[in-house]
């Protein structure tokens, strides 16, 4: 039997051999390299406008290609028929992402890029069409060339220019060859405290738009200087009555300053700043306060005040309280405070502008309406540094009196920029059943990674609704803290702004995707 088995093992192998040597002849070799004739197209092209009328493209790598050329047509479809109104050849790989400017504004364009190599053909063309920007040749405005009534307008010198249209109001005003030549135009007769917009034109398109506010007329202003007593000035205050300070350090510590009335206390000049060292305290009665241009500032010598505005014991009701273009630094409790005994109704808070820091919290929230309610809340374009540090809440809304069942109370937080707020503790404070907040592209940011500052962990606050949000050693935004509500919008970035000088308070962003999506205040993407 063992030799019957020996023999058909012996006759198995000798056919499997046949067999495998037999099939050898018909595997073809293995496939390591594929010839082409052409180069393949380049593949995830992208193509956005930048800077207005700046072209930003990038794709991936072509597999032999040594460069690629991308030609541009002044067109909104892809016939590409004539010539390209821009060629731009041997861009290599490594120069991707590339910008090309000099682009007009306002202007469809068609684009096309190739693959280019040596010994090969080149490949298809991969194409898009897209609109640029308005055109921005404006300089900025010098502060020093606004008056009450009239700007100074400048653009470099000798650029193709017709008119310049100022609204409100529609007003043309025909450039002549002189303005032209020199790129400077001065205009008269504007209305006082009034924000324009200025365009550039060319024809009917805009080659660039500037903004500005002119100055007060002071007509029936209260002029208010440095050595004035601020209390007994603005105290003395009739309802409706404008004050405006006007430049330089007032020295002489005020301390409490008593406002009765409704009024709006402003400084001249928004970029010369009159610096006060005062607490404005409110008085019931009160329904509409404006503060507008002024350095608030919390410390003199060794005296510290609690809060830069806070509001006496009474009951409130005031329509709008306005907070803008103001510097607030240096105080020890809060911003401004509700208190534990005051009942404030306020229907619009706004906060635009402004520049708060080193305001420690300690011993209460730095927007603190715990026995108040505030029915708008909106906080755009400012900077807060190193605010409610204690750590305290950066909005506290709590309806903790229950004075106002049934509320509704709203917060928006937009374009802004937080560094070292709240650590450890909560942005979002709010206590009424019914609440909403937004918060959009704004970047929250902390010096290091033991920065653990966050939206909220209070149940009876609402999700916040965020969309294109920064944080940078932030991640307690989104997520780690137990019960908190984080950014799930699936917008948000974690990238380095790259501050200037941050201890300096210099938040100037050198982040090129935050520049480019207008990410934080924007006085710092400029």
């Amino acid at each position: 039997m063992n030799k019957l088995f020996n023999k058909l093992a012996y006759i198995f192998s000798f056919v499997a051999v046949l067999l495998s040597a037999g099939c050898k002849d018909d595997i073809p070799p293995e496939i390591t390299d594929m010839k082409v004739s052409r180069l393949f197209s380049p593949t995830g092209m992208s193509a956005m406008v930048v800077s207005q009328t700046s072209i930003r493209l990038t794709w991936a790598a072509v597999r032999d290609a040594e460069s690629y050329t991308a030609e541009f047509f002044e067109s909104d479809n892809l016939n590409f028929s004539g010539t390209p109104v821009r060629t731009v050849a041997g861009i290599t790989f490594d120069k991707l992402p590339i910008t090309i400017t000099g682009f007009a504004g306002d202007t469809d364009y068609a684009l096309r890029v190739k693959a280019v190599g040596k010994s090969i053909t080149e490949s298809k063309w991969v194409a898009a069409t897209l609109k640029t920007g308005t055109e921005q040749i404006f300089f900025a405005v010098n502060p020093l060339e606004i008056t009450a009534t009239g700007v100074t307008l400048r653009w470099p010198a000798a650029s193709v220019a017709t008119a310049i249209i100022l609204t409100p109001g529609n007003i043309t005003r025909t450039l002549t060859t002189s303005e032209i030549a020199a790129g400077v135009a001065i205009i008269t007769g504007l209305q006082s405290e009034t924000p324009y917009t200025a365009k550039l034109m060319n024809g009917t398109k805009t080659r660039g738009t500037a903004t500005f506010t002119t100055l007060i007329d002071l007509g029936g202003s209260t002029p208010l200087y440095p050595a004035d007593d601020l209390n007994a000035k603005l105290s003395a205050g009739v309802d409706g009555e404008s004050f405006v300070l006007f430049p330089g350090n007032y020295t002489v510590y005020q301390g409490d300053i008593n406002i009765t009335k409704s009024i709006t206390i402003r400084g001249l000049y928004p970029h010369n700043k009159p610096i006060v060292y005062i607490r404005l305290v409110l008085a019931s009665g009160i329904t509409n306060l404006t503060i507008k241009d002024l350095e608030m500032v919390g410390t003199f010598g060794s005296t510290i005040l609690a809060q830069a505005i806070s509001c006496n014991p009474g009951t409130y009701n005031i329509n709008n309280f306005i907070v803008d273009g103001c510097v607030v630094r240096s105080y020890n409790q809060a911003f401004i405070s509700g208190g534990s005994t005051p009942i404030v109704r306020v229907q619009q808070l706004t906060i635009n502008n402004c520049i708060m820091s080193n305001i420690v919290n300690d011993g209460g929230d730095f927007i603190d309406f715990r026995t108040g309610f505030v029915a708008n809340l909106t906080i755009t374009k400012s900077t807060f540094n190193r605010v409610a540090a204690f750590p305290r809440d950066f909005i506290r809304l709590d309806n903790s009196s229950g004075s106002f069942p049934g509320s509704t109370s709203n917060v928006l937080i937009e374009q802004c920029t937080f560094y070292q707020v709240s650590n450890t503790r909560r942005i979002l404070y709010v206590r009424f059943v019914n609440n909403a907040s937004t918060v959009k592209k704004t970047i929250f940011a902390g010096a290091d990674a033991s920065y653990t500052g966050y939206f909220t962990n209070q149940a009876t606050t609402t999700q916040p609704v965020c969309d294109q949000n920064n944080y940078h050693n932030a991640p307690s935004f989104l997520s780690g803290v137990t019960g908190g509500k984080f950014d799930i919008s699936g917008t948000h970035r974690t990238l380095n702004p790259g501050f200037v000088n941050p201890d300096a308070g210099n938040f100037k962003v050198t982040n090129a995707d935050l520049i480019l999506f207008g990410i934080g205040d924007p006085r710092w993407l400029q």
